[in-house]
């Protein structure tokens, strides 16, 4: 049966530039099912379940009424434990009325991109790079400049540096969806060098626990350089695999963080109240609920490392961190095209050009699923790879 309500037939003809961008990316028709049998390596979501003791706080918390609406800048106990954690990787007092917690992580990039960059404001986005950055900017009216990274994915500061003037913002993603890389503390503070003073520094490093070999990574907010100009951005989703649980936090300069707060609470109003009484349980237990996770992801990237190499015609750059490959296949065919013909052979996918122009001969797929799943997967992309 048809739907009853007929929008215009003009309607799609104000589809903003991000609902296009969205559209464009999709592989399938909106609504329609999967095609049967395929293995699902597109999306970035821990495998996992939460871990017991999580779960377990949020059921506690149900039961001792925390049912109501909670404070719109996050439970007061929790943004203290953030602040307190926070103070002590940055080496200077943070207070709890810097700190907003919100709806995820999405909700913490979108509201401090709206509440931070007015129409026409420049922004750098380094690319290849998370395509909620470039949504988010068009949505408040911005004015996105991608600069390509090198070839190894780390910033090229010469190439920053030219388009540094009069920039509003820089976003990075750290360890960077897709691509793995992780940025260190002295390329960050590098970074500082070629930018206008004014320019803020937003850094979302919802993969910072997700970290493989032994890098220079550091928070964004123990880099000295940083104080002052940076939005931190951090998520429970990847580290906890709480990605259903909706929470995140920002962590900024006062006057910012209260421009941000009035954004969050206009979209989200106050977040979920139970989840935010486990959250204190999963930030406290940290290492000891998150570390066989990253075991297990450790051994699956390596596996996923191994197979690449042994196909012809592709490549990666190793990845230090996340949980994504960013794979350069053979041939000319548009990224895109290629995640299609992938998914007919059984196998979705993201194209590359979704994180940046210079996604474009890339494809990425997440390595957050266990070894059988990987090795199906990737049985199936050498078939096709073999193909083009």
């Amino acid at each position: 049966m048809s739907s009853s309500f007929a929008p215009p037939t003009t309607a799609a003809s104000h589809s903003s530039l991000a609902v296009e961008r969205v559209r464009a990316a999709s592989l399938r028709p909106a609504g329609s099912p999967p095609p049967a049998d395929v293995v699902a390596l597109n999306m970035g979501e821990p495998d996992f379940d939460t871990p017991v003791p999580i779960t377990e706080a949020a059921i506690a918390a149900l039961r001792e009424g925390h049912t109501h609406y909670v404070d719109l800048n996050g439970d007061p106990e929790l943004r203290e434990l953030i602040a307190v954690q926070s103070s002590a990787i940055a080496g200077y007092p943070i207070g709890a009325e810097d700190v907003l917690v919100s709806h995820g992580g999405a909700a913490a990039i979108t509201a401090s991109i709206l509440a931070l960059v007015n129409p026409g404001d420049k922004v750098l986005l380094p690319e290849p790079t998370y395509s909620l950055y470039l949504d988010a900017v068009e949505l408040a009216g911005g004015s996105v400049v991608y600069v390509s990274n090198r070839d190894d994915h780390h910033l090229d500061l010469d190439r920053i540096a030219e388009h540094a003037s009069d920039a509003t913002m820089i976003i990075l993603c750290n360890p960077v969806n897709p691509t793995g890389a992780v940025f260190g503390r002295e390329e960050l503070a590098a970074l500082t060098e070629v930018l206008d003073e004014k320019t803020l520094v937003l850094v979302d490093e919802a993969y910072a626990n997700l970290i493989y070999d032994d890098t220079n990574f550091a928070p964004a907010l123990a880099v000295p350089e940083l104080r002052g100009r940076l939005v931190y951005i951090q998520t429970l989703s990847k580290t906890y695999a709480m990605t259903g649980w909706r929470i995140g936090y920002v962590v900024a300069p006062t006057p910012i963080a209260a421009d941000i707060r009035l954004v969050h609470r206009t979209m989200n109003g106050s977040v979920n109240a139970a989840v935010q009484r486990a959250a204190l349980t999963a930030l406290r237990s940290g290492a000891e609920l998150t570390s066989p996770m990253l075991t297990e992801y450790r051994a699956r990237r390596d596996y996923v490392v191994e197979r690449i190499a042994a196909i012809a015609g592709a490549h990666m750059v190793v990845p230090d961190g996340a949980f994504y490959a960013f794979v350069k296949y053979p041939g000319t065919a548009l990224s895109s095209d290629v995640a299609r013909l992938l998914l007919e052979g059984g196998l979705s996918v993201r194209a590359g050009a979704e994180y940046g122009p210079s996604g474009e001969g890339h494809v990425r797929l997440s390595f957050a699923a266990d070894i059988p799943t990987l090795k199906e997967g990737l049985d199936r992309l050498e078939r096709v790879f073999t193909q083009l």
